[in-house]
């Protein structure tokens, strides 16, 4: 009996630890399939690249299938240059002395910025609601509660400005934001979003249809479901008024009936620039015109856009009444209220029968021209990506599937052939890739509208970034070239100077018609959100000589590829350097 029984407990030992060692192999094989899969991914992202794609580098690094950034940093002194499309699509016949290759893109590069790109879009995370912060009041709720009203998207009456924030948004940040921009209301709706006015709306509803906790601040109420907790913040523009903007647009001619063309005006005798501003801004108008006793408020139109300034000197007696009779010019300024005829963006409401992409490199502009787009058309731009940052900006499109077709442009700084023939058509930007590469590397270290530190610059970050990302931003355009099936090339340098021709290019090129008010709104507009804050160094200059080599025959190469293509080759301003 005791030996049948010592047997059995020999056995369940043994299965015990049989079990337990099934168990241990069970899971490194699924930990062995999940990276096994993980890498099978980033292969088949990496696959859609042609893998002869090429870039002109130097000589001593050609022949390889992998750019090793080292041999970037280090050219020799007489490279050889791609010319023309035509040599770009046939192999070099003779090594010696024929053009060499470098090829645009492998998986490991692409894996590094893919990896840079998407892990500082989660860093920046926490710096998206550094404006609030810097409006931050010492004391909490100085407004007073007015109730809870209906709130129409479609005809929305607090829409003076709108801020975002899917995180932090608090009672005090709303009524700090508005109160900055001169706005008497501040209303909060979903919990996160925030709108200004200075009119009520003109439905009330139940005080307990405004149900929504403040994303930022438990136990307090931020609206509901199409519903507002209004604040007036009156008290608050006392101590805000000192941190308004007011700018000085220039002098200008007057037109012709003043009364005509702008809606509300003023006489007063001891008439003053804070006074004009103050009176528009009270009426929601971006524009305070200046003449004599005369104070006008209006929006930039046809007859008043602004484009054709007078010599100062003329408008250096206006506030005196002897000039005043003579009419002919005024100073116009620029007040803390947003132009909003311009701001109502909505989804397509039918699904686009075009997929059009807005390609560029990071760092070129995109954010910015999504702006644009968006306020000149009326609709949302979708992104390839997520971007939270973004999303509380107020980019809706962010949280929309890419491939949904209920966005006017989908952006994207994706390359190779299988990414780029799933669009129909593609506005290509391009920008200088000096100026790329450090708005690239500010937005690393800075989120979007911040800038690196000193101590960035001179890490070892900086060159490695250059050597990985400058050959990305020449085979990007190269790639978009190459299989791109209906392009519109368009420069940053070029939009950012002619802004309404260019941008009216653009939206025609999205089939869409634009009233010229609209654009004139988006000119007024123009900066958004997206302006970068802080110390900018001035002359500045990041680049070594041997960095300003290497991006100089990217430049000549991109230049001759575009040409060859019959597009405008790059602005003179890019080379040499």
């Amino acid at each position: 009996m005791a030996k049948a029984f010592f047997r059995l407990q020999k056995f369940l030992r043994r299965t015990q630890f049989l079990l337990f060692f099934l168990t241990a192999a069970y899971l490194m094989a699924g930990s062995l399939l999940l990276l096994q899969r993980t890498r099978l991914v980033i292969q088949q992202g990496s696959r859609g690249t042609s893998a002869n794609q090429a870039l002109p580098v130097p000589e001593g690094m050609a022949g390889v299938g992998i750019a090793d950034p080292r041999t970037l940093q280090n050219p020799r002194p007489s490279p050889r240059l791609l010319v023309g499309m035509d040599a770009m699509q046939e192999p070099a016949l003779d090594q010696q002395h024929g053009p060499r290759w470098l090829v645009s893109r492998n998986s490991e590069l692409r894996q590094l910025r893919r990896r840079w790109f998407h892990r500082f879009i989660s860093d920046q995370e926490p710096m998206q609601t550094a404006g609030f912060k810097a409006m931050k009041h010492t004391a909490e709720h100085q407004g007073t509660y007015v109730g809870c009203f209906s709130d129409d998207s479609r005809e929305r009456t607090l829409k003076g400005a709108v801020f975002y924030d899917l995180r932090k948004m608090t009672v005090s940040h709303c009524q700090e934001a508005c109160a900055e921009r001169a706005y008497t209301y501040a209303g909060l709706a979903y919990g996160a979003e925030c709108y200004c006015g200075n009119t009520l709306p003109a439905t009330t509803s139940k005080p307990e249809e405004c149900n929504s906790e403040c994303k930022g601040e438990k136990g307090s109420v931020c609206g509901g479901v199409n519903r507002l907790s209004v604040y007036r913040v009156e008290e608050l523009r006392a101590g805000a008024r000192r941190r308004r903007n007011v700018i000085y647009r220039g002098c200008f001619r007057a037109p012709e009936n003043l009364t005509d063309t702008f809606p509300a005006s003023l006489i007063q005798p001891n008439l003053t620039v804070e006074m004009c501003s103050e009176f528009c801004s009270k009426k929601e108008f971006p524009l305070a015109v200046i003449r004599g006793r005369e104070c006008y408020c209006g929006f930039p139109t046809g007859h008043f856009s602004l484009h054709d300034g007078a010599d100062g000197q003329l408008c250096s007696g206006t506030h005196n009444a002897s000039s005043a009779a003579q009419g002919k010019y005024c100073l116009v300024y620029q007040t803390p209220v947003q132009d909003t005829r311009c701001t109502d963006r909505k989804f397509l409401t039918t699904k686009s029968k075009v997929f059009v992409a807005l390609s560029s490199f990071p760092g070129a502009g995109n954010t910015w021209a999504r702006h644009l787009i968006e306020h000149a058309t009326g609709y949302y731009t979708g992104s390839y990506y997520f971007d939270g940052a973004l999303y509380n900006k107020g980019f809706k499109g962010e949280k929309d599937h890419w491939r949904s077709r209920r966005t006017i442009c989908v952006k994207t700084h994706e390359s190779g052939k299988t990414e780029i023939e799933m669009f129909d058509s593609a506005i290509l930007l391009i920008r200088n890739p000096f100026k790329s590469l450090m708005a690239e590397f500010n937005r690393k270290y800075a989120g979007h509208l911040g800038y690196a530190t000193d101590r960035n610059w001179k890490s070892k970050e900086w060159p490695d970034f250059v050597n990985s990302y400058a050959s990305w931003w020449a085979s990007h355009v190269l790639d978009w070239l190459r299989y791109g099936k209906h392009l519109l090339v368009v420069h940053y340098e070029d939009l950012k100077q002619n802004l309404i021709p260019k941008l009216r290019e653009m939206v025609e090129f999205l089939n869409m018609t634009v009233t010229e008010d609209r654009l004139l709104c988006v000119e007024n507009n123009r900066d958004g959100n997206f302006k970068r804050s802080g110390a900018k160094q001035k002359d500045f200059e990041p680049f070594t000589q041997e960095m300003k080599d290497l991006i100089n025959r990217y430049i000549l190469t991109v230049d001759e590829a575009l040409r060859g293509r019959n597009f405008t080759g790059l602005p003179r301003e890019y080379v040499p350097r």
